[in-house]
């Protein structure tokens, strides 16, 4: 019996010792239970799911069927998309789509009263440049509810000049109109000049490559400065030469160079075994891959100096993935959220890196190079307020 009351007391005395330590760190508690709340807030009253308005070109050809006011186009388009432009030239609007300005080219058929009398069906190709297969099945849907508001304009002039066309087609006996283009005068036909059919592996692997590293980095070199200042090691450095800019480079280059090892066998994981295209260049990625570490490091630096323990330092890391996957664009696209969670999406490393990755390796190029100075500026922030807070904390007595 005495046994198993000192095996007890010695349970309550290890239950107690590890409530008293985790009390004696509000910071811990505080994190765990108003983090997740916090971002699942944020979520929830910055998530609107309402897309953006696709800019968009219509190409008409030279003739004097078709209008060529961008708000006759407006009107059957609809709300989804926004007709930026009327041109006549389909290259020029092609090479702005390529350079981003505009997300949508609607060709419309060259002559589509014509091919009706004729019994034929005209196509309006929709032209995209997406490596993202959502993003290609939403313009999908687009260009055939414009073809669907054409066909029944069509129609609608068919009935209301409904003597001409009979008058007509009496004159051309050979020319019998088909039910199915009576019904349907044009259809939609999808055109993608992305280098890179989209896939869902192909479109996801870049991004997942773009949490892990951030993860990576937010996570070892936390860890890493959290664990020498509660082992006592800061006190070691605060009696020595050492200064806090030496730590923090002797660290970034420590575990920059472990990404770098990641990143490259991770790179040969997505192209060799799943098959992920990757059609940049070697010195595009390692930028990306540098600036991404480098953002990285310093948000797990900054991390590191504000937690009070190893255990508030995995929580702030695990806050910090989880607001990546809701807020990076990993899942839902930034566009479909309001302004102020849009500005806290931008300060994520994994934001600008998934966008690189991306364009990088499915496109070859990117027309986003802001995302370069961005990934510079948090880089810059965050390892200059490390800085800052570690030097004071070395200077502490």
């Amino acid at each position: 019996m005495r046994a198993i009351l000192t095996v007890i007391w010695r349970l309550l005395a290890f239950v107690g010792k590890e409530l008293v330590e985790t009390l004696r760190r509000p910071g811990a508690i505080l994190s765990l239970i108003l983090g997740p709340f916090l971002i699942m807030a944020i979520f929830g009253a910055g998530f609107n799911g309402i897309r953006r308005e696709l800019e968009t070109i219509v190409v008409v050809p030279t003739s004097d069927q078709l209008p060529t006011e961008a708000s006759d186009y407006q009107e059957l388009a609809g709300p989804a998309l926004h007709i930026a432009d009327v041109v006549q030239d389909r290259a020029e609007a092609e090479a702005r789509l390529r350079a981003g300005e505009v997300d949508v080219v609607v060709v419309a058929p060259e002559d589509p009263e014509g091919a009706f009398r004729a019994g034929k069906r005209s196509t309006i190709e929709i032209v995209v440049d997406e490596v993202d297969p959502v993003a290609e099945n939403y313009a999908t849907i687009l260009g055939s509810t414009l073809a669907n508001a054409v066909n029944q304009r069509i129609i609608e002039r068919a009935v209301e000049e409904g003597e001409g066309y009979a008058l007509a087609a009496a004159q051309a006996q050979a020319s019998a109109i088909p039910a199915d283009v009576v019904s349907a005068p044009t259809e939609a036909r999808l055109m993608n000049l992305a280098p890179q059919a989209p896939t869902v592996t192909s479109f996801f692997g870049p991004a997942v490559l773009a949490l892990i590293l951030q993860h990576l980095a937010v996570t070892l070199v936390s860890m890493s400065l959290v664990r020498e200042r509660s082992s006592g090691v800061m006190e070691l450095f605060r009696i020595s030469p050492v200064t806090a800019s030496e730590v923090l480079t002797g660290k970034v280059l420590a575990f920059g160079l472990l990404g770098f090892v990641v990143a490259g066998l991770t790179m040969v994981l997505l192209v060799n075994v799943l098959g992920v295209p990757s059609i940049a260049d070697t010195g595009s990625l390692a930028l990306v891959f540098g600036l991404l570490l480098l953002a990285s490091l310093g948000l797990g630096l900054l991390i590191a100096v504000v937690s009070d323990s190893e255990r508030q330092a995995v929580q702030l890391a695990l806050l910090t993935l989880l607001a990546s996957v809701f807020f990076s664009g990993f899942v839902l696209s930034i566009d479909q959220f309001t302004p102020p969670v849009r500005a806290l999406a931008y300060a994520l490393p994994v934001t600008h890196g998934i966008r690189l990755l991306q364009d990088l390796m499915l496109r070859g190029t990117t027309n986003n190079l802001w995302e370069f100075g961005a990934l510079v500026a948090i880089a810059a922030v965050t390892l200059v307020a490390a800085w800052a807070l570690l030097r004071r904390n070395m200077r502490t007595a």
